[in-house]
């Protein structure tokens, strides 16, 4: 996809988490149906061992792609279906060798990497309640089911050995900034994309405008709007108190902050100012 870095996830994850000391790399991730679980594993099992405990691996359902480029992936619209069982043959490839076991990940084997579930529908949240893993929930692009699927997640969780309870994580949009009227123009980007994207016409993101009505239509309004509804737009006062309300409502153990803005340097100061508020 243009203007996203994830046509080759796991050396992107390799080269940030070769520049940090720190922090946790994950995927938002793998899209499993494009891939095999083995090459998966041995990726992944490859990263853990040049970085101890600081992978996460998230996996998706969706093929994110079109026929032709399936075809060019050689896969085909089949393999999503197959989601569960390859989930569980990736956790096989990760856990310790069993007695018989003629295939194997080389490294992978043991790693154990952790794993997610993703998810904008309710599909996710059943899986990943079923195998007891943690579930991510895309509510940056499409948050409609939100509330629903973290119902069905936390009412069907079985504990296991990687998540003795449920455990959330949302995606949320966050655009700070010194003040309220500059973060409502640093968003305009996002809120142009979202419109190219109801357009059929992605690309990369573009700079902020004065004035967002002259650019969507009403019915675009209406249609991205709904796909940005879980923003957090303003300065540090105001995404605060609503950043609060929201895990108030969702019961959020994590947020994780999409900050899609255009100038490098505002979306730094962008996160700056969210790292600061304690309760996320």
């Amino acid at each position: 996809m243009v203007g996203i870095a994830s046509a080759a996830t796991s050396v992107v994850i390799g080269h940030v988490a070769g520049g940090t000391k720190t922090i946790r790399v994950g995927s938002g991730g793998i899209m499993l149906p494009n891939h095999s679980p083995l090459v998966i594993a041995e990726q992944f099992g490859t990263l853990e061992s040049l970085f101890p405990g600081r992978i996460d691996l998230g996996l998706g359902r969706a093929p994110g792609t079109d026929g032709r480029t399936l075809k060019a992936l050689r896969r085909d619209f089949d393999s999503a279906e197959r989601f569960p069982q390859d989930v569980r043959e990736l956790q096989s490839f990760l856990g310790e060798l069993q007695p018989g076991q003629t295939v194997q990940a080389v490294p992978g084997t043991g790693t154990k990497v952790p794993i997610w579930i993703l998810g904008s529908s309710l599909f996710g949240a059943q899986l990943a309640a079923a195998l007891g893993l943690p579930y991510a929930f895309a509510a940056h692009f499409a948050p409609a089911q939100l509330m629903e699927a973290l119902d069905i997640y936390r009412t069907h969780f079985r504990p296991s050995e990687q998540c003795e309870r449920p455990y959330v994580m949302i995606g949320v949009t966050g655009i700070s900034a010194d003040t309220d009227e500059e973060a409502r123009r640093l968003f305009t980007s996002l809120q142009q994309a979202f419109t190219n994207i109801v357009r059929g016409t992605r690309g990369r993101l573009r700079p902020p405008i004065d004035d967002i009505e002259t650019y969507w239509s009403p019915g675009e309004k209406l249609q991205a709007s709904g796909m940005l509804a879980c923003s957090f737009v303003g300065s540090s006062a105001r995404v605060g108190k609503d950043i609060d309300r929201f895990i108030e409502k969702t019961g959020a153990n994590e947020l994780m902050i999409a900050s899609a803005i255009f100038d490098h340097a505002a979306r730094l100061h962008s996160y700056e100012i969210f790292s600061e508020i304690q309760k996320y």
